[in-house]
């Protein structure tokens, strides 16, 4: 008998993979995690029934998420990235030298714990001596440090369940306040086929907060559509005013310094999300 896995994207498109074993399907204090083995991905990190993370594909997210933003930032000590409990964000940030320490909030203990047994190619940074791990509520930790962060990376499901909180006008403001005078952030924002609606409300609302906003994209193939968006937030510094010649090449497999600032060159129809 076979069986296979199917997130259901919208009401009437869905993606699928065959499964080979699962390891784990669990109803946590927060969400329904399942950790399965697919033939086509390798092993699959689901929360909520929607895809988070693969052993194929996971660079390309995680990637994404930290490097734009660490190499717009000059001197980026100290990171906070929250959600994000697989570990694949902050194995990116321990790539930079520059950091000193990193904190990752994730809400669910669970997602840590099992990330580490079954994702350890991602989650192998977890226990970096720079890296502080706490489980609790990443909107109360922000609120609750002040000026504390050169960047914050807000790694979050969609805005469901415990990440409805992370799409709201206020929590930016309070990423904000939590940044030092040049801080900058970022944060997934979903995809412009099915997600347009998110991707102009939370351009609407960082633009409130920021005075420098910029959204970019990557092709992650097990997330809806595969057309991925993030979204940057900065007090000082432009992305696009980056020098690329002076970025280092580091061990990726998406992310290089060409593509810098290629990811926010953006196909028309999202540029007229955000205008």
């Amino acid at each position: 008998m076979e069986l296979w896995y199917t997130e259901k994207q919208t009401e009437t498109y869905g993606i699928t993979a065959k499964i080979k074993e699962t390891y784990v399907s669990e109803q946590t204090d927060f969400q329904k995690l399942d950790m399965i083995e697919t033939e086509e991905f390798g092993t699959m990190l689901v929360l909520d029934g929607m895809v988070m993370t693969t052993d194929r594909d996971e660079f390309v997210y995680h990637e994404m998420v930290a490097h734009p933003a660490l190499f717009t930032h000059p001197n980026p000590k100290n990171v906070l990235v929250v959600g994000g409990g697989d570990g694949g964000v902050i194995r990116e940030i321990m790539k930079h030298p520059k950091v000193e320490k990193a904190v990752l909030v994730d809400i669910d203990g669970k997602v840590i714990e099992y990330s580490k047994k079954y994702l350890p190619n991602i989650a192998g940074e977890l226990d970096n001596p720079r890296v502080e791990v706490i489980v609790n509520d990443g909107f109360m930790h922000i609120h609750d440090h002040k000026n504390a962060y050169d960047v914050i990376m807000v790694d979050s499901t969609e805005p469901v369940g415990p990440a409805v909180n992370l799409f709201t006008r206020g929590f930016y403001q309070g990423i904000y306040d939590a940044l030092k005078e040049d801080g900058i952030f970022v944060a997934q924002t979903d995809n412009p086929w099915f997600k347009a609606d998110l991707i102009e409300s939370v351009n609407r609302d960082v633009k409130e907060v920021f005075p420098i906003v910029r959204v970019y994209w990557a092709n992650v193939p097990t997330y809806p559509s595969g057309l991925w968006t993030f979204t940057m937030g900065s007090k000082k510094y432009d992305p696009l005013e980056v020098d690329e010649s002076a970025i280092p090449e580091i061990d990726t497999k998406y992310y290089t310094p060409r593509l810098h600032k290629a990811a926010f060159v953006l196909p028309r129809f999202v540029e007229d999300l955000i205008k």
